[in-house]
């Protein structure tokens, strides 16, 4: 039998019920993340997570089928937010200004979400190993990082190149930098913000 409410009274409802379903999927994860920092791996079974959200387990295994699958939403939702942060820094008067005022966005990122990020970098869920497809995802969760670089090398800030190559290298001098600044070894932001400058100035093109 065909429904008789107006179409567009159906859209508003279906648009409700997604936004309804990702505000709580969000809700689920972040409840997630926060129990794996605060508590450690092993408070992450569906009951504690769904006691912590105040909804049943059914609803988690209906949206992440597993725990396995949980924490590779958990992985990818903290690349996600990653890519937001990154994606929110303000185009600057050149590409060049763009590319160094990511460095301080993506520390910002990844100290502001430590649970999202001790899963993405750290292995914080033993014998959680995200799939192919996952790695792919949350590798082009950063292309913002690629596009800014082939703009400066357009403009001839950075040396021809491929751009990924770059990103990589500043992307692996940010994390050696924050990974000992999690741990306890460096104070603050200055040892980060001196390597990965110390990156992009290593591809600087000589310019008249």
């Amino acid at each position: 039998m065909t429904s008789t409410a107006p179409r567009g009274l159906q859209g508003a409802y279906l648009i409700g019920e997604r936004a309804g379903q990702d505000e709580l999927r969000g809700r689920l994860l972040d409840v997630a993340s926060q129990l794996l920092i605060t508590v450690g791996p092993e408070s992450l079974s569906m009951r504690r997570i769904a006691a912590e959200a105040g909804c049943s387990t059914t609803v988690i295994y209906t949206m992440f089928g597993s725990k396995e699958g949980l924490a590779e939403a958990l992985y990818l939702e903290g690349f996600e937010r990653f890519r937001r942060r990154l994606e929110a820094v303000p185009p600057h008067r050149n590409a060049l200004e763009h590319l160094t005022a990511l460095g301080p966005a993506y520390r910002e990122a990844a100290l502001a979400e430590p649970g999202y990020y001790a899963l993405m970098f750290e292995r914080a869920i033993p014998g959680f190993a995200p799939s192919e497809r996952a790695r792919t995802l949350a590798r082009a969760a950063l292309n913002v990082l690629d596009r800014v670089i082939a703009d400066c090398i357009s403009a001839g800030y950075l040396i021809p190149t491929q751009p990924r190559k770059i990103a990589d290298a500043l992307w692996a001098a940010a994390q050696g930098a924050i990974g000992l600044e999690r741990a306890g070894h460096l104070r603050d932001g200055h040892t980060y913000q001196t390597v990965t400058y110390a990156t992009i100035s290593r591809y600087l093109a000589d310019r008249p």
